[in-house]
């Protein structure tokens, strides 16, 4: 079993099960939500009210990702990471999982503890209702990821946060780490229509040296594939992956019946030591 640690300022004591609730020997203590998820965020580490993902755009993402938009794009990510072993090779972790949709599709292909983590509440509660097999807590993964070390198989992070230090840290000797970016056409033809706007950007290089220093890379491979979006669907994507349109902007969002998009990631593994 995975053990978390205490997340009260200059603590990091481990967390035992008590009932409802989660407690270290220093007697601080957080409460288990009726869903199943603990919030371990701290006061200092919030940056706003509601930090993270709104219920909005949770609600968006998941009807996006229930109609089957991305399976093509996990099913890549699972065999890119999978090898000789892979199978029930220990506890996986993802890194701002959001409403926990690659958390569920890792731990059923590969086996092992399903961990997710996420600033969002209406995104971790969502996850731990849906899938009660994988465990979810509320935490700021770019200051402290609030697991023992060494604990992880697998950690990934799926176009979200970045925290190479504290992902050494918990990845176990020999692990894997899994960082799936937007590829340079990911949305190209909505970003185009809506934004006014198809720039290619390649993130890949400057994040394999962003992880150059803890870990070893071991390969760039990417995904990539075209779905025919109606209208709800572009609605469900833009609302989950752009925040604060203008004016301009969601009147040609408004006037879209469908379209044919891109949807690329590069995914970049690298090895532990």
């Amino acid at each position: 079993m995975v053990t978390l640690l205490c997340t009260v300022r200059d603590c990091r004591q481990p967390l035992a099960r008590e009932e409802r609730r989660l407690v270290c020997p220093r007697g601080h203590s957080f409460d288990v939500a009726r869903s199943g998820y603990c919030n371990l965020l701290q006061p200092q580490d919030r940056r706003s009210r509601q930090p993270g993902d709104s219920k909005e755009a949770v609600a968006a993402r998941r009807r996006f990702a229930d109609r089957g938009f991305l399976e093509p794009l996990v099913r890549d990510m699972i065999e890119t990471i999978r090898g000789p072993g892979t199978e029930d090779r220990g506890p996986v972790l993802d890194v701002g999982c959001g409403d926990g949709y690659h958390l569920a599709a890792f731990q059923k292909a590969l086996g092992g503890e399903g961990h997710g983590i996420d600033i969002s509440i209406p995104a971790i509660d969502a996850a731990a209702k849906r899938y009660r097999q994988c465990q979810f807590i509320i935490a700021n993964a770019d200051r402290f990821l609030p697991y023992a070390g060494r604990s992880f198989a697998l950690v990934a992070s799926i176009t979200s946060r970045m925290n190479p230090g504290e992902f050494r840290r918990v990845i176990a000797s020999n692990g894997t780490l899994l960082v799936a970016i937007p590829g340079p056409d990911d949305l190209i033809e909505l970003r185009e229509a809506v934004l006014g706007e198809a720039k290619q950007i390649d993130r890949a290089d400057r994040t394999i040296e962003a992880f150059a220093s803890d870990f070893t890379f071991l390969k760039h491979a990417q995904t990539r594939h075209v779905a025919h979006l109606d209208h709800q669907a572009i609605r469900d994507v833009m609302e989950s992956s752009y925040r604060g349109l203008r004016t301009r902007q969601r009147e040609r969002l408004a006037a879209l019946a469908d379209l044919d998009v891109t949807l690329s990631r590069d995914l970049l593994v690298f090895t532990s030591s």
